[in-house]
């Protein structure tokens, strides 16, 4: 086995989710096509809740964003003119959040409610997250931080549900960020990962399948390592050669403390 040896300077831990933590498969053929099978259902039953309406206000504001873009479909808001006028703006925001999708956006608007959504399936145990690997023996260190690099809801949740381990539950986790930190492609999204968390960007390890990911972090002065699992996608010979690689966290040696 490989190991790969951690800096001594590092003192968090950031990771990746799809293709890092757990299989890509789960994202495609189980998190995404349960929005697109419940989405509607969702919106009916949760409708009148607060968060609902703030992740509907969110989305109707990206779809006015979006008007210039082939196949975007409006959210108008609902004129309250009984039922009828309820359910065509309900199936507007269905329409919408499934064309986002289908395109592939990565909008703040879409992933908090898809949050939210995930959320609630993990909590009525409809959902089991297949995350893979012990995370907590390879990075239970007390002087190691972990964090994780998008949408809290789910994640969070996520982990606390999953089959494995409960790393919420042994305070393992420290924290979580999303698109509204900034996207993973840009250098600076981590140079506010590092501010927000009070550490240098020179403390911190990101673990990533993506390479554009690893490249922006490096700009910005972290630690990169690039995880290999079954079904990412595949790395040129430069990028073999290039990048630190791993197949399993417990590949990775943390010096010790002490």
């Amino acid at each position: 086995m490989v190991v790969l040896s951690v800096p001594a300077e590092v003192t968090v831990i950031l990771l990746d989710i799809e293709g890092t933590t757990t299989p890509i498969a789960f994202v495609k053929d189980t998190l995404f096509p349960y929005i697109k099978e419940n989405v509607k259902e969702y919106l009916q039953t949760h409708w009148e809740e607060e968060e609902c309406q703030q992740d509907v206000s969110l989305l109707r504001k990206q779809a006015e964003e979006d008007a210039h873009l082939d196949g975007a479909v409006p959210i108008p808001a609902a004129s309250g003119n009984g039922v009828d006028d309820l359910q065509e703006t309900i199936q507007a925001v269905v329409d919408n959040v499934c064309w986002q999708m289908s395109v592939d956006r990565k909008t703040t608007a879409l992933k908090q409610l898809q949050g939210h959504m995930w959320r609630g399936a993990f909590t009525a145990g409809r959902m089991k997250a297949e995350y893979v690997l012990m995370l907590a023996q390879t990075f239970h260190q007390p002087q190691t931080q972990i964090c994780f690099s998008k949408n809290r809801g789910v994640r969070q949740r996520g982990l606390v549900y999953s089959e494995f381990f409960l790393l919420l539950s042994v305070q393992l986790v420290d924290g979580h960020f999303d698109t509204k930190i900034g996207h993973k492609v840009e250098s600076e999204s981590y140079r506010k990962i590092a501010s927000s968390i009070g550490c240098s960007t020179n403390n911190i390890l990101f673990l990533t399948d993506v390479t554009p990911e690893a490249s922006a972090a490096e700009e910005a002065d972290v630690h990169v390592a690039v995880v290999v699992r079954p079904g990412n996608a595949g790395l040129t010979d430069d990028e073999k050669t290039y990048y630190s690689l791993i197949t399993s966290f417990s590949e990775l040696y943390l010096p010790s403390s002490t």
